[in-house]
């Protein structure tokens, strides 16, 4: 029997007699077969027994010797499951196994869903065959009182009531609490009509894929709203999975009234956040860089716009905040309850409204988009370095008059163009006089070699003198054109 079982069996077998549950598959065997051969205690017995008959219910031989007197159990069909008072103890046609403390199913809880009443317990889905594809059933019943208030209750939105039943499927795993997981391939079909599952998120990420969003299941339009049987039937993929269902009553918030609570119950004072400032910003010795102010935006993370409520997770390291109010409504959409600063884990009990930022978002103007806190616990505005270069700009930059390069009457000749063609001397002395009168004449076509022989030109005073050398042109035969630089 220990042989045939699974990691999460051998697991949860050893972890109900104390003995350590980590290693691969065979150093689990290994353990529970010396427990069983060392010490054969009924308890062990029990826990081996009721671990082989959750795994093979049809092939049990202790399932007639531990079922009730007068109750026969019917393997045939899944529409053979006993409804009325009997019907809460059985799924799948069998009956429950009543599970040890060690083995029994535990879910987290939800922010968005107060639990009211649980209406079935964490319940196996058994496979009745080898098929990938399963189908199996769960009964339960609603009392007048649970009924009526369903009925009721107020509408969120059209069709939305406050008050629901809800289907949650986990992982059968008796160690920790576990989260809500859908199996391959979920329908569920509540009283002859299937109802809505959550579909898959597109990821923004390339190459990953898409994920489903596994928030509990609301069946409430397809109930039966009186003391009648409901029967849920849900298609599975057995795939190697273990899964267990439970149907909750469940009152149901909305993200404003999440933000309600958490600014009532979770705030903490501007002194206290002056005081993680300075625990942060105090002089360490043994570092080598001395810190002296924290950088901070105020602008949320989450939808780049300012930040109105700030908040925080009391377990994150950074001073970093993040808006409330779009948190918790992506949450409502999507639920995922990471923080959108560090990707760590960020559950709603472990919020809190940062109350210096909120005192800085009230003092600064709104195009503050960043400060520093100092090391005394205050704070300053840091302007945007883009606002401040363009300050630097406008205070450094001289006042010249403008002038319009397309008048051809501007310094006496045609800007583009000069009518006449000069030589390198002649180019040097035009460029004299061109700085005398506020425009300097380059010319374009000489190279440096040819510019620094106009320079030496220009420094002999004897312009008639024979022995100089005829001035030097261009690549090119025809004349050199001038232009004017402003």
């Amino acid at each position: 029997m220990v042989k045939n079982f699974r990691v999460s069996d051998l697991q949860t077998l050893l972890a109900s007699m104390g003995r350590s549950k980590s290693g691969l598959k065979q150093d689990l065997v290994g353990r529970a077969l010396r427990l069983v051969q060392t010490e054969c205690s009924p308890e062990l017995l029990k826990n081996v027994r009721q671990l082989y008959e959750s795994r093979f219910p049809k092939a049990s031989g202790w399932l007639a010797a531990r079922r009730p007197e007068g109750v026969s159990v019917a393997y045939s069909s899944l529409s053979s499951s006993p409804t009325g008072t009997q019907g809460a103890d059985y799924l799948n046609g069998i009956p429950k196994l009543s599970s040890t403390p060690a083995a029994e199913v535990k879910l987290v809880s939800l922010p968005f869903y107060q639990t009211l009443e649980k209406l079935l317990l964490p319940t196996e889905l058994i496979a009745q065959n080898s098929e990938k594809l399963q189908d199996s059933q769960c009964v339960f019943e609603l009392t007048q009182s649970q009924a009526d208030q369903v009925r009721n209750s107020t509408e969120l939105r059209p069709g939305m009531k406050a008050i629901q039943v809800v289907l949650r499927i986990c992982y059968t795993d008796s160690i920790g609490v576990q989260e809500d997981q859908y199996p391959p391939n979920i329908a569920v079909k509540v009283n002859q009509s299937y109802c809505h599952v959550p579909g898959y998120y597109p990821s923004n990420k390339p190459g990953v894929e898409p994920r489903r969003p596994c928030r509990p299941v609301n069946i409430t339009p397809w109930l039966h709203l009186s003391t009648a049987t409901n029967r849920v039937t849900v298609t599975w993929g057995n795939f190697g999975k273990r899964y267990s269902v439970a149907v909750d009553l469940v009152r149901v918030f909305t993200s404003a009234e999440l933000f309600g609570q958490l600014k009532h119950c979770s705030v903490e004072s501007a002194e206290r956040c002056r005081e993680r400032i300075q625990d942060k910003l105090r002089f360490d010795p043994e570092s080598e860089i001395a810190t002296t102010g924290l950088r901070v935006s105020l602008i949320c993370p989450l939808v780049k716009m300012r930040i109105g409520v700030p908040c925080r997770v009391i377990t994150c390291a950074h001073l970093q905040c993040f808006d409330a109010i779009f948190f918790l409504q992506m949450n409502e959409k999507k639920p995922t309850w990471t923080c959108p600063v560090c990707d760590k884990q960020a559950p709603f009990e472990l919020l809190t409204i940062d109350g210096l930022a909120s005192e800085i978002l009230k003092e600064t103007h709104e195009d503050i988009e960043e400060i520093e806190y100092l090391t005394d616990g205050s704070w300053r505005p840091i302007r945007d370095e883009k606002e401040k270069e363009r300050e630097r700009e406008r205070s450094n930059t001289p006042d010249y008059p403008v002038l319009d390069i397309c008048v051809p009457e501007v310094n006496g000749h045609s800007p583009a163009h000069s009518s006449t063609s000069q030589t390198g001397k002649s180019g040097a002395g035009s460029t004299a006089g061109g700085a005398g009168g506020g425009g300097v004449v380059v010319d374009l076509t000489l190279d440096s070699e040819e510019e620094g022989g106009g320079a030496a030109g220009d420094s002999d005073d004897t312009e008639d003198s024979q022995d100089s050398p005829a001035p030097k042109r261009g690549r090119y035969d025809y004349d050199k054109d001038l232009v004017t630089a402003y």
